[in-house]
């Protein structure tokens, strides 16, 4: 029986680069202790919580959202959790919070740090609640600010699936990004084609959605032009095939050999999976 994908969001935090041509993507790197995904990078992101669907249907938490070319389905309206989880997972491990305080982009201040560092560690040890948080602070979730960009769904006969939103947003000036040293070790500033090299000569380990979303990221010159991207796009689900038994490796998933993933259509680009991915 196929293991039922977990719903879950993730959000690529762009800013200009220095140059003033193309774009720079914030992404962590899981600790190696992890129970998934161990020692890669990635976007910020994490599981859609009882939590993030309550702060959406709760009143004057989140920033109401217009309808879009990207999902005239709703799979990411209020309610679902996809974009509280998203604002949250930021939060968490990046310490940027996508809010509004008074109708402007909340600023975090100095006086203001160690509080909101408290409410970020409360998120990681799962005690934090974002509804508690928007009212003793004054705050109104900026679910506004994130394009849907991606989805995808983990392929049946993985152990371990995920159906994800991914979501693209601006750094905003008025804080900064850090990694949160506990679920990752490192956060980075990055230009997709960088990553994409680094990756290349066994740098920068990533895994397979992670790969073509950097690929997409690395044809926009500027983050206005991937944002724009986000509202005239229709978002299309992708889930990839997992196809098992390949190589010499001893395998994880109920047999001998390998596994490798790919899109349909797309077999010449495939991913081979990490065996300790393949194991439950």
């Amino acid at each position: 029986m196929a293991v039922q994908p977990r719903l879950a969001s993730a959000v690529m935090l762009l800013r200009g680069m220095a140059s003033g041509q193309g774009i720079e993507v914030f992404m962590v790197r899981r600790v190696i202790q992890s129970d998934f995904m161990p020692d890669v990078y990635v976007f910020p992101g994490g599981s859609i919580s009882a939590d993030d669907r309550a702060a959406e249907q709760a009143e004057e938490v989140c920033t109401p959202v217009a309808p879009s070319e990207a999902d005239p389905e709703g799979r990411t309206i209020l309610g679902s959790g996809a974009r509280a989880a998203a604002i949250r997972e930021l939060f968490e491990e990046a310490g940027v919070l996508l809010a509004y305080r008074d109708g402007q982009i909340l600023a975090i201040n100095e006086e203001d740090v160690a509080r909101f560092d408290g409410y970020r560690q409360a998120f990681n040890e799962r005690k934090g609640s974002l509804i508690e948080m928007a009212q003793t602070e004054y705050l109104r979730l900026a679910t506004d600010r994130l394009g849907y960009f991606a989805h995808w769904i983990t392929p049946e006969g993985m152990p371990k699936r995920f159906d994800t939103h991914f979501f693209i947003t601006t750094a905003p000036a008025e804080q900064q990004a850090a990694h949160d040293r506990l679920e990752t070790s490192e956060g980075i500033w990055i230009a997709p084609v960088e990553a994409l090299e680094r990756f290349e000569r066994n740098e920068f380990p990533l895994v397979f959605a992670t790969i073509y979303q950097l690929r997409e990221l690395a044809a926009f010159h500027s983050v206005e032009e991937a944002l724009e991207a986000t509202a005239m796009q229709h978002v299309a689900t992708r889930i990839p095939i997992l196809e098992q038994g390949v190589g010499g490796g001893a395998g994880g998933i109920g047999g001998a050999g390998g596994a490798r993933v790919y899109l349909p259509g797309d077999d010449d680009n495939k991913w081979d999976v990490p065996e300790h991915m393949t194991r439950s």
